[in-house]
C-alpha cells in the first residue's frame, strides 16, 4: 500500500514542527515540507507549480504571519495581506490539484471581543473583533470560510481547527515580541540567574486564561484530519464547520505565574503591577464539539510547562532574541 504524501504548510513554526512530529510518530505517510527560501507561499505562481509537481494527498495549513500585539498594531496591511494570500494561493492550488483533505489551522482570536464564555464555535460573526489584532483575525475567519466554500461547491474535505493560546517547544521568546508563557519563563529563569527577590507581573493577576501545549493541538489536528467524513459532520454544520481546540480548563494569571515559579525554581516574591492593563477578563474555549469526536487534551499545565522549560534550557542560546 503506497503511503500518503502529506504536505505541512509551515513545518517551522511552533505548531507545523509538532504536526510533524506528530505524523512521524505515526508512520505510514510521507511527509513534504517547503522552507519559505524554497517556496513563497504568497506567490500564487510558486505554490500553483509546487502542487502541479507533488502529487500532495492531504495538507495541514499551520502556515501563518503571526505576533503580538505590536506587531499586529504595527503592520496590520502586512498580517491581513500576507495570510489571505497564503492560505487562498494553497487551498485553491490543492483544490486545482486534486487534494480531496485539507486541514487549515486558525485562531481563537476569530470570536469576538465580547464573545460569551466559553466560547463556542457559533459565535462566529455575531459581533466586533478586537481592534489590536482585527485583521489577522479576518483572515483567519476568511480561511474558514474558503474551506467552507470549497467544500460546498467541490466537494473536497477542507476543515478547520481553531486553537487556544499555545505554548511548547519552538516557542517565541522574544524580549518584545513573545506571548504570556515564554515571555513569563524568560524573565522567571532570568530573575532566578540574577538571584532576584521579585518578579513583576502587570495587571492584578486576576483575568483568566486556557493554555494547551502544541503537541496536544498537534495530537487534536491529526485526529481531525483522519475523521471520517460521517463522524466529523456529526458535529459540524456546512457553514459552521470549524471546531474549537483547547482544555476547557483556564487559570488566572496569578496561578500561572506561581506555576511558573516552581517549575522554574525561582523562589522570590511575586508582584503585581495594578496600574498595567489586565486585558479581557476570561478567553475559554467551549470544546465540547471535540470531547463529543472522541479527542480531549492530555498534558497539565505543569507538566507541559515543565517540558517547555527544559526545551528552553537546551536551546537558549538559539532563542535569546
Amino acid at each position: 500500500m503506497t503511503s500518503k504524501r502529506i504536505f505541512v504548510a509551515g513545518h517551522r513554526g511552533m505548531v507545523g514542527s509538532a504536526i510533524v512530529r506528530q505524523l512521524e510518530q505515526l508512520g505510514n505517510c510521507e511527509i513534504v515540507t517547503r522552507s519559505r527560501q524554497d517556496l513563497d507561499m504568497v506567490n500564487q505562481a510558486q505554490v500553483t507549480a509546487f502542487f502541479a509537481e507533488q502529487q500532495i494527498d492531504e495538507v495541514y495549513l499551520a502556515a501563518a504571519k503571526v505576533g503580538g500585539i505590536h506587531a499586529n498594531n504595527t503592520y496590520p496591511a502586512e498580517f491581513i495581506y500576507e495570510n489571505l494570500m497564503i492560505e487562498a494561493n494553497i487551498i485553491q492550488a490543492a483544490y486545482q490539484h486534486g487534494v480531496k483533505k485539507l486541514l487549515f489551522l486558525g485562531s481563537s482570536c476569530i470570536y469576538p471581543k465580547l464573545a460569551e464564555q466559553p466560547m463556542q464555535e457559533s459565535a462566529l460573526l455575531t459581533g466586533v473583533l478586537e481592534a489590536t489584532n482585527e485583521p489577522y483575525a479576518i483572515a483567519k475567519i476568511a480561511g474558514i470560510k474558503l474551506c467552507e466554500s470549497y467544500s460546498r461547491q467541490y466537494g473536497v474535505d477542507y476543515r478547520s481547527v481553531m486553537p487556544t493560546n499555545l505554548y511548547g517547544t519552538n516557542d517565541n521568546f522574544h524580549p518584545e515580541n513573545s506571548h504570556v508563557i515564554p515571555a513569563m519563563m524568560r524573565r522567571f529563569h532570568e530573575a532566578k540567574l540574577a538571584e532576584a527577590s521579585e518578579v513583576v507581573i502587570w495587571g492584578t493577576g486576576t483575568p483568566m486564561r486556557e493554555f494547551l501545549h502544541v503537541d496536544d493541538m498537534a495530537a487534536a489536528s491529526v485526529h481531525v484530519m483522519n475523521l471520517s467524513a460521517e463522524r466529523y459532520a456529526e458535529q459540524t454544520e456546512p457553514m459552521l464547520s470549524h471546531i474549537n481546540v483547547g482544555t476547557g480548563i483556564d487559570c488566572t494569571i496569578r496561578e500561572l505565574a506561581e506555576t511558573m515559579a516552581r517549575v522554574v525554581g525561582f523562589d522570590g516574591q511575586l508582584v503585581f503591577d495594578t496600574s498595567k492593563p489586565d486585558g479581557t477578563p476570561r478567553k475559554l474555549m467551549d470544546v465540547s464539539r471535540l470531547r463529543a469526536l472522541g479527542w480531549q487534551a492530555s498534558t497539565s499545565l505543569e507538566a507541559g510547562l515543565a517540558s517547555t522549560y527544559g526545551w528552553y534550557l537546551e536551546n537558549i542560546d538559539s532563542v535569546r532574541g
